[in-house]
């Protein structure tokens, strides 16, 4: 009975050493997102107004993607597709929850999703069931409560609900799943501590932080103090000069330079792998995308380009630089990829895992990337859709069905079309984009009956 019961205790705490070391070998995930954060809106990527160190720094200790990009030129879309590796037409989740009603326009916009369906596999139930903490802990902006992030596998929500940006900056925050503390302290660094907490609360066991900032959106709110440093600065390149809007990005960049601190206290930081992107472009007003065309919203390089830095340790290399196009849905493959884990049966996959390109010894098999936006945007844009393949990248716009093709390489700033000089190009872009369409089972605009170009325009200008 001795030798059994001691042989007993070996196996249990054999077992328990082994899940020990399986949970310190599972990576940790840290995901920030910054909403409406432009793709020059850093020093890393080349702004010389907004400062900021911290992010740099980690660009300088990981992979900066220079061709990065959003599932979408509008917020919660780009959100969806992250979660579940899915585009946006795929999931038919298509525009900012609940859209911008247009009844006189053109193009009536299909019946489409607003919401994340809590069925649908993600990453937050994904990792979950092999043991990871998960936490959402920032805007959601993914449909009613019933889609809320503890509705779909976060152990964790904080200040997610149905809205897509703060009724204010400054505490009260008037949000109803944050609890205000003091008076007067700031957005930005009330998420931050509370994903320390979570941090802190689970550094011995595997864990995902999905951070999802409010900042930047507008309202433009930030502290009074960091606004006046700003106040005294200039551009020398006249591209950046909003004072309120850097001192938002500023509040982004000091989350980033805490929750780094915090991981190497805790010596988290070579298992963590940390990635700092944006949903969609910059919004026009707030700042510039130069030399990018256009902005959040638009059918253009700047609506849907955005800054990317994935830092792997002992994967990707320290202060690299990759011009692969990637896109917000590869992130989910990635990350299963990354724990052992596989996407579950029947769920389709559209994203691609970027640990070849993260690695620097392998390409992605795919040959483009897919755009879908059926809907108008109070920015000015119309329904479009577009492909990106090399270094063409071809917009249809629904209304009218014309298109445009630019080339990348030698027009970033896509100010010349060549649909008329690539005739054969065009065509086989223009086909590659309809086939996709069909495969996904994208919902079109289709011709309304309403339509009145008075009336539309009347209630363009709010009358």
């Amino acid at each position: 009975m001795k030798t059994l019961s001691a042989a007993f205790t070996v196996l249990m705490l054999w077992t328990a050493s082994l899940w020990a070391s399986e949970s310190i070998n599972k990576p940790n995930i840290v995901f920030i997102l910054v909403d409406d954060l432009g793709w020059t809106d850093l020093g890393c990527f080349g702004s010389h107004y907004y400062e900021t160190p911290n992010i740099d720094r980690l660009a300088a200790q990981g992979m900066r993607f220079t061709n990065g990009y959003a599932a979408c030129t509008v917020c919660s879309p780009s959100r969806a597709s992250f979660l579940t590796g899915q585009y946006p037409a795929r999931l038919h989740v298509t525009d900012w929850i609940a859209g911008h009603n247009r009844p006189f326009a053109r193009m009536r916009i299909p019946d489409w999703t607003m919401r994340l369906l809590p069925e649908l596999p993600n990453l937050a139930k994904e990792l979950k069931s092999i043991g990871y903490a998960t936490a959402s802990i920032g805007k959601w902006h993914l449909g009613p409560k019933e889609s809320w992030p503890d509705k779909v596998g976060f152990d964790l929500n904080v200040a997610g609900t149905h809205v897509g940006q703060p009724p204010n900056y400054f505490s009260p925050y008037k949000i109803e799943t944050i609890q205000d503390e003091k008076d007067g302290e700031f957005l930005s660094d009330r998420l931050t501590d509370e994903s320390l907490k979570f941090i802190e609360a689970n550094k011995t066991r595997p864990f995902f932080l999905y951070l999802p900032h409010f900042a930047v959106h507008t309202p433009l709110m930030a502290k009074p103090s960091v606004v006046e440093k700003y106040k005294a600065k200039s551009d020398p390149t006249g591209t950046h000069k909003n004072p309120v809007y850097a001192a938002l990005v500023e509040s982004v960049d000091d989350s980033v330079g805490r929750l780094m601190v915090k991981l190497d206290e805790l010596k988290l930081s070579e298992n963590t792998i940390v990635v700092f992107t944006s949903d969609n472009g910059g919004l026009i007003g707030a700042t510039s995308n130069a030399p990018l065309r256009v902005g959040k919203g638009s059918a253009y390089e700047g609506g849907v380009r955005v800054p990317l830095i994935v830092k792997w340790p002992s994967v990707t290399l320290p202060g690299s630089t990759n011009n692969t196009p990637v896109i917000g849905a590869d992130f989910f493959p990635t990350f299963l990829a990354a724990t052992g884990l596989q996407a579950p049966q029947g769920h389709t996959v559209d994203g691609e895992n970027l640990a070849p390109v993260l690695r620097g010894d392998g390409r992605l098999k795919r040959a483009a990337l897919y755009w879908h936006y059926p809907h108008y945007h109070p920015g000015g844009a119309t329904p479009h859709g577009a492909i990106r393949e090399g270094d063409w990248r071809l917009v249809e716009f629904f209304e009218d069905n014309h298109v445009e093709l630019y080339d990348l390489k030698n027009d970033i700033a896509e100010t010349r079309d060549e649909s008329k000089n690539q005739p054969i190009k065009t065509a086989d872009l223009t086909q590659k984009l309809h086939a996709w369409r069909e495969s996904v089972g994208a919902q079109m605009p289709t011709p309304n009956p309403d339509f009145s170009q008075e009336k539309d325009a009347a209630k363009k200008k709010g009358r």
